[in-house]
């Protein structure tokens, strides 16, 4: 979603987030901007790396039928060798509904309906009667976990009964807003009956290893969350705070103290220096 990502920047900077101390390669959802598309992108992810997660973050489901995202993820599953993790969310920006010609209201009804016609999919279902199922199979049975883009009590409580789950996202890497939402995914799965408590994923923006890095974290902020109007988007670019490896390690030391799981950083530039500045201070917290 930065800018200057052009041909070479997917492979280049998957081959090197899988040769680093990261635990992933993730890549999001968005259509009317000028990122590229993440289905194909996870695709070529999944091809040039052979250690790392290839987690999609997040796949807004209302979006597409169900027929077409299972044999994706069975395809990208393949790929990967069984390393795919799949991030599901309503989204947020109409345009894209818009574009995609698909229904704005009743997200999260059309959310929770279409993860389980997904997951029915993804065990061997046929879409139809008399259809065949839709293939591939997935490496893993079943399919890989699902987690949801919760962060409200209302959608957190609806993830808790078909999630394993949560990704979420805090725009300054704030400790106690993470530790908030980790603790909230921790209680809504346990009022559901779980058993197992929820993965818990995180992640900020984040600019690192370039001249004026606050700036460039500060514009690219700004650009991305446009659709919200330039105000606002302004106002939420000001609480940016991670382009510095000083702050970058105090932001992971206080997710992991909140409970996280995975923190996901969005990079807000190209280049690969980000990777090398990132990586040190990742190693350096192992």
């Amino acid at each position: 979603m930065a800018p200057g990502y052009g041909p070479g920047t997917t492979l280049d900077w998957a081959r090197r987030i899988d040769a680093g101390p990261f635990s992933s390669v993730s890549v999001g959802e968005r259509v009317t901007f000028p990122n590229p598309e993440m289905v194909a992108t996870l695709g070529a992810c999944a091809a040039v790396t052979e250690r790392v997660q290839v987690l999609a973050n997040l796949w807004v489901l209302p979006q597409h039928p169900m027929a077409m995202v299972a044999q994706q993820i069975g395809t990208l599953d393949q790929l990967a060798n069984g390393r795919l993790e799949v991030g599901v969310g309503v989204g947020g920006r109409e345009h894209d509904y818009r574009a995609l010609g698909a229904d704005f209201t009743r997200r999260h009804q059309q959310l929770d309906d279409k993860v389980a016609e997904l997951k029915a999919l993804l065990a061997g279902e046929p879409p139809f009667e008399g259809a065949d199922p839709v293939g591939p199979a997935c490496v893993q049975p079943g399919g890989p976990i699902i987690l949801a883009g919760a962060m409200g009590p209302k959608a957190m409580r609806r993830a808790a009964r078909w999630a394993d789950g949560v990704s979420g996202f805090s725009i300054s890497g704030d400790a106690a807003e993470i530790a908030q939402a980790c603790a909230l995914a921790d209680r809504c799965w346990s009022e559901a009956g779980r058993s197992t408590p929820p993965r818990k994923v995180s992640g900020c923006f984040t600019a690192l290893g370039v001249a004026d890095a606050d700036q460039a974290l500060h514009a690219f902020t700004a650009r991305y969350l446009g659709f919200l109007g330039p105000e606002l988007a302004e106002l939420v670019a000001a609480a940016t705070r991670a382009s510095s490896p000083e702050v970058l390690a105090d932001i992971l030391d206080g997710a992991e103290r909140a409970g996280c799981d995975e923190f996901i950083l969005v990079p807000a530039v190209t280049d690969p220096k980000f990777l090398e500045v990132a990586a040190e201070v990742v190693a350096a917290r192992s």
